[in-house]
């Protein structure tokens, strides 16, 4: 297994870059997020790999950062997400926003991602719900497996959404906006959630 690639950039595509490394050009296929982040052609990069192995075909896909490599991995172990689709996902969704949306229940948010049907995103849902991973931490939280049991809404993904960019963490802001009654508007959740947070500091 390829654990990660350094070197110099030699082509961006919307689909994959170029990393040449000791003469050698290695093809990663790679998110937007990753593609949008790594620069222009020429700098030297650092990118974490995964090595798809099939019969026709050995490809190699890369991610900017361990956490994105890490939600890549989650998502080919849902039935019926191969590395495409896991790719399409985090094209549209930032590891950050992924985990916000799993958390929530909110399979509508992922849907927006390229050929990523109603029926995958709730699959995605269901059997990542006990496997979900905290973005800033990578181990697995039992706080955002509990807010995923709540059942909460997309206007509960909004909130807590919210109240992840004021600074709170996710799997706290997840358990929280879990709790409220789901009939809320999502400014009653986040003005709710602040002052739950507050007192929790």
């Amino acid at each position: 297994m390829i654990y990660n690639i350094r070197g110099k950039l030699t082509c961006i595509d919307p689909q994959f870059v170029v990393v040449e490394c000791s003469g050698v050009g290695f093809k990663c296929f790679t998110s937007l997020n990753t593609a949008g982040s790594v620069g222009k052609v020429g700098n030297e990069v650092n990118l974490f790999t995964y090595l798809s192995v099939r019969e026709d075909a050995m490809d190699l896909y890369g991610f900017s950062t361990q956490t994105e490599l890490d939600y890549f991995k989650l998502l080919i172990t849902v039935s019926g997400v191969g590395p495409k689709a896991a790719i399409a996902v985090l094209s549209e969704l930032s590891p950050d926003r992924l985990a916000v949306a799993i958390a929530a229940g909110d399979s509508k948010a992922i849907t927006r991602a390229n050929g990523v049907g109603k029926k995958t995103a709730e699959r995605i849902v269901l059997e990542l719900k006990d496997k979900m991973v905290n973005a800033s931490t990578g181990e697995i939280s039992a706080a955002a497996a509990s807010a995923v049991s709540a059942g909460e809404t997309s206007a509960s993904a909004e909130a807590v959404e919210a109240l992840v960019a004021l600074g709170y963490s996710q799997s706290d802001a997840a358990v929280v906006v879990g709790q409220m009654d789901k009939s809320l508007t999502v400014d009653e959740m986040i003005r709710l959630g602040l002052k739950q947070l507050s007192r929790n500091l």
